[in-house]
């Protein structure tokens, strides 16, 4: 008889499973993990993962809400610490390269792959929405100050675009260690200068 599992024992397994899945799902895409896999990974039963999740797309999904949650909290963190428009844009602009740098396998499950029936997994749809939020919050802040004018969920998309782009060469080795970040800044810099406000 499977002894009864604590609170701390079932978040601590599943947080443990969602770190195995994680690396798994990037490097080999999730279609080519099976739940077999992960478990051996872990060195537990072929069912055991079956206790803690409904099946693969419910890791998958628990894994990319705690990437959406993570790289939210750090954009945040980020923008709440400096003062000013121009400012929280920098470092917002700095905390995501860093984010994408450190965490590869997030990343690239986070904005590389579509969930399937995403509609299922509430707690991963608000964690993207609150993603979205943080690349897009210092835009209101800049748009407050008139430091940029124009719509601001283009003036979003327009930013996030290039630094995604910035951070997918650095990854894909097209970019030298440091030259997202050094792409990031220029891109940026010359995107503002394009949306500055008229006076």
């Amino acid at each position: 008889m499977p002894r009864v599992l604590s609170d701390t024992d079932v978040a601590d397994f599943r947080d443990r499973l969602c770190e195995a899945a994680e690396r798994l799902f990037a490097e080999h895409g999730p279609d080519a993990v099976t739940m077999r896999q992960l478990a051996a990974g872990l060195g537990v039963s072929p069912m055991t993962p079956y206790r803690y999740f409904k099946d693969k797309d419910d890791i998958l999904a628990a894994v990319r809400t705690n990437g959406f949650n993570r790289f939210a909290e750090a954009l945040e963190t980020a923008r709440d610490a400096a003062a000013g428009a121009r400012a929280k844009g920098a470092a917002v602009g700095a905390a995501y390269v860093a984010f994408a740098l450190g965490h590869p396998h997030s990343y690239k499950l986070m904005f590389d792959l579509n969930q399937p029936n995403v509609d299922r997994y509430p707690d991963l749809v608000a964690a993207g929405r609150r993603a979205h939020a943080t690349m897009t919050g210092y835009v209101d802040d800049a748009l407050a100050e008139g430091v940029l004018g124009g719509d601001r969920e283009q003036i979003g998309m327009m930013f996030w675009a290039a630094t995604h782009g910035a951070v997918v060469l650095e990854l894909a080795g097209v970019l030298p260690p440091g030259g997202a970040r050094k792409l990031q800044l220029s891109l940026d810099s010359t995107l503002a200068r394009g949306l500055r406000a008229k006076a």
